[in-house]
């Protein structure tokens, strides 16, 4: 999460929104991104989507089976949605995100990904709204 975070603050550090995510499997870091919608140009460009990715064409393998994905924002519906589809098995998160966290709210399939939340939310949180302070 340590490093989740350090790629938030280079998030936030060149205008995005300060989230970041990094994908293991076992011990290893296989993918990592931050938020990038603005300068891709892309709305789907969420840290997470940035690390699945990666991940899926690093492993060259859409299905992320056995993955932890360490995220500092609760992801939204589209991400939890990808996250799912990605076969992703575990998804540890830091600040919640009452108005966009979609933890729960995806119908139950084939598969269902385990979410846990609060791992450093305190600098995640704290992150977010000395960005959002500076904006207003």
């Amino acid at each position: 999460m340590q490093h989740a975070l350090t790629l938030a603050r280079h998030g936030a550090d060149v205008g995005e929104v300060p989230v970041g995510a990094v994908l293991v499997v076992g011990e290893a870091v296989i993918a990592s991104g931050w938020n990038c919608p603005i300068s891709q140009h892309d709305p789907t460009a969420h840290a997470e989507i940035v690390a699945l990715r990666a991940a899926a064409n690093k492993l060259q393998n859409y299905r992320l089976t056995g993955a932890t994905l360490y995220v500092t924002l609760e992801p939204c519906l589209m991400c939890a949605g990808a996250m799912q589809q990605a076969r992703v098995a575990r998804v540890i998160y830091g600040a919640p995100d009452v108005r966009w966290g979609a933890r729960g709210q995806l119908p139950s399939g084939n598969h269902q990904v385990e979410y846990v939340g609060g791992l450093l939310a305190e600098a995640s949180t704290a992150l977010l709204r000395e960005f959002f302070a500076a904006r207003r």
